[in-house]
């Protein structure tokens, strides 16, 4: 699944809205995560973890114009990808507005 979304802002904001945004969902979502892994390479941040047993496995590249989120959903989650986009997309245009 792969989400891109413009940012309006400059690569550096973008980048620390991120970090910001993962520390949130972290706090509110962390009790349902296992094996939490993500780190920054370049303008890439790297991300797995485990969710309800399964593997989830993705990545959240920031250009100068846009979010672009690429990631593989567990087979089990692929009926819901369509809902899962949208609310994805739905999320990132409010954390990122035009």
């Amino acid at each position: 699944m792969k989400i891109a979304i413009p940012h309006h802002t400059t690569k550096a904001a973008a980048r620390k809205k991120l970090e910001s945004l993962g520390e949130q969902l972290l706090r509110e979502h962390g009790d349902r995560l296992e094996d939490v892994d993500q780190h920054w390479n370049g303008d890439q941040l790297l991300v797995n973890f485990k969710a309800r047993g399964f593997n989830v496995k993705g990545s959240v590249e920031v250009t100068d114009s846009e979010i672009i989120l690429d990631g593989k959903l567990p087979l089990i989650a692929k009926p819901f990808e369509s809902r899962i986009k949208s609310t994805i997309e739905r999320e990132a245009k409010s954390a990122f507005p035009a």
